[in-house]
């Protein structure tokens, strides 16, 4: 965030300062504290006044909400398998939390497996290891690639890759014919077909496979949803097709048509102001109106209707959606940048500075 100030004129003298605090601190620039970066770029807002909590306060950690599966996570790190195995067994039919087990367990497993070992030899032919044993391949295929573009990412990150998305793959048809009701194996499937650049045709088929176990999948949606966006193997048209779609399916999926939206804007900045989209974000603030944000995903979708609403210069509104965030900035679309805190501070100051000069469309009654 601080090198993009570079590209913009009148904030050179912020950028000329943080340099002088860099070189006090004896640091380089881009390794300023946020809270330093903060004091220096954002907006002088005082969010007190409009009911925001202080700036100070603001965090992007995210509280537990699952007590069960941080206490398992802190096992499996002491090389205990048995509680990860019961909760992983525990988990089936409730499957959006199956997913969010599945994937963080995987997580750990793709950087010491020797717990995956342990459970594999302990309860053979266990059908709930292959499920977890297929996501961890998955996560350390994204380990050797690494988070680099294309062009600074190396021939052999890039073989390693494949060749482990291959075993993926096989380990997850592995896993889909031991639980056949299952549909997180099939989740799996849908994670990986990006890396495989598998073809549409190929992909509506384990779509149609995941969505016959659990229509609602949400991160089976939330994976489609990549695959469909321009900058994987769709295009703007596609991915808001199916975001409509998804959200006429349930209300839960209202914030989907947003998500879309906000991964055309660098192509089609006008998607915002589409007349399908801008009727999702308004079935979804009344939906949100007295959901409060207990929940991951609930704040989720009120950072994602904040940020459309600045994008419409619905300001007021803005603000009452990082009022009912409190000082929860963890989620999207704040998760999506370097520095979510940061970002997210300096979306609302946005929102703050303009409503206080009476800019933007007022808010309706609701």
């Amino acid at each position: 965030m601080v090198l993009s100030l570079l590209f913009k004129p009148k904030e050179l003298i912020t950028v000329i300062r943080l340099m002088r605090e860099a070189k006090r601190l004896g640091v380089e620039i881009d390794e300023l504290p946020s809270d330093v970066v903060a004091a220096h770029v954002l907006p002088k807002t005082h969010p007190e006044r409009y009911g925001l909590v202080p700036d100070a306060e603001v965090t992007s950690t995210t509280p537990l909400e699952d007590l069960a599966l941080a206490a398992v996570k802190d096992d499996v790190r002491a090389g205990n398998w048995e509680n990860a195995a019961d909760l992983v067994a525990a988990t089936l039919g409730d499957w959006d939390r199956r997913q969010r087990v599945v994937w963080a367990l995987a997580d750990l497993a793709a950087k010491d497996d020797t717990w995956m070992s342990a459970w594999q030899s302990g309860r053979p032919g266990d059908p709930h290891w292959a499920v977890v044993h297929a996501m961890s391949l998955v996560s350390l295929a994204w380990d050797i690639r690494g988070n680099g573009t294309a062009s600074s990412t190396t021939r052999e990150q890039f073989e390693g890759f494949h060749r482990v998305l291959f075993e993926a793959r096989e380990a997850a048809a592995v896993a889909a014919s031991v639980l056949p009701s299952d549909p997180t194996p099939w989740n799996t499937q849908l994670t990986l077909a990006r890396g495989l650049q598998v073809p549409h045709e190929e992909f509506q088929a384990i779509w149609t496979e995941l969505i016959s176990r659990d229509p609602l999948h949400h991160n089976g949606h939330q994976q489609a949803l990549q695959y469909w966006c321009r900058k994987w193997h769709g295009s703007n048209e596609l991915a808001l097709e199916f975001a409509l779609k998804a959200a006429a399916s349930s209300p839960k999926f209202l914030a989907w048509p947003l998500h879309a939206a906000y991964e055309a804007q660098s192509t089609d900045p006008d998607m915002w102001k589409a007349p399908a989209v801008v009727a999702s974000l308004d079935a979804l603030l009344g939906r949100l109106d007295d959901q409060g944000a207990d929940t991951y995903s609930v704040r989720d979708d009120r950072g994602y209707a904040a940020f459309a609403l600045i994008q419409l210069h619905r300001f007021e509104e803005a603000v009452g959606q990082f009022r009912a965030l409190g000082a929860m900035a963890d989620a999207g679309p704040w998760d999506y940048y370097e520095d979510p805190r940061l970002s997210f501070l300096s979306l609302r100051g946005v929102a703050v500075k303009a409503m206080s000069r009476g800019k933007g469309v007022k808010a309706p009654v609701r």
